[in-house]
């Protein structure tokens, strides 16, 4: 149990030491427990090749060809994950030294190395799923202008057929008023003929 002096002295040592105050002293303070880059926030180490991950990055890109933030964003998921699977598998050989496996170690690589390879997946299956509802609602956006494309066809070619249904009995009908005309015609031309004779 503390006695009261050491309560005090405590809390006095506390205020004095409340950690970094600069943003370089809080960067370096940052690392003090760094491992091996799983956990938190990505980035490559500076025992690993920035240029390999950005020419990886670059041959996702030119597979996969993001044309949205959303797809951009999937790449280069899949790119971290990647990485990530690749240092995992890389680390896992430091676990074997001298005849001996450090078992604790080697599991956490391994698991590791599984967790990015799903990471990895799964950034891919959404990427292609994304793709995939985006190809469908085109087709449907297509299909939905065929079905008024062929809707407008199909009446005009009503439209079309009514007018020439139409213009057809006008045509009856005027040549029914020709017939008549030319059967009174006649019947005029037979009276005159009787009456003159």
């Amino acid at each position: 149990m503390s006695t009261q002096a050491q309560i005090a002295a405590n809390q006095k040592n506390s205020q004095s030491s409340t950690g970094p105050k600069s943003e370089q002293g809080k960067a370096v303070s940052s690392q003090n427990n760094f491992r091996h880059g799983f956990a938190g926030a990505f980035r490559v180490l500076p025992s690993e090749n920035a240029g390999e991950f950005n020419q990886l990055i670059q041959q996702l890109g030119d597979e996969h060809q993001p044309s949205t933030p959303t797809e951009t964003l999937l790449v280069t998921q899949m790119a971290q994950a990647w990485w990530l699977r690749t240092r995992a598998l890389l680390l896992q050989n430091t676990c074997f030294t001298d005849g001996s496996v450090d078992q604790k170690q080697l599991a956490l690589y391994l698991r590791y190395q599984t967790t990015n390879e799903r990471a990895f997946h799964k950034a891919l299956n959404e990427l292609l799923k994304l793709r995939a509802e985006k190809r469908k609602a085109e087709i449907g956006f297509e299909s939905q202008q065929l079905k008024q494309s062929r809707a407008r066809q199909q009446a005009e070619e009503h439209a079309r057929r009514q007018a020439v249904e139409k213009r057809r009995q006008e045509l009856h009908k005027w040549n029914v008023l020709l017939a008549q005309a030319r059967v009174d015609n006649q019947e005029l031309q037979k009276m005159k003929l009787e009456k003159a004779a």
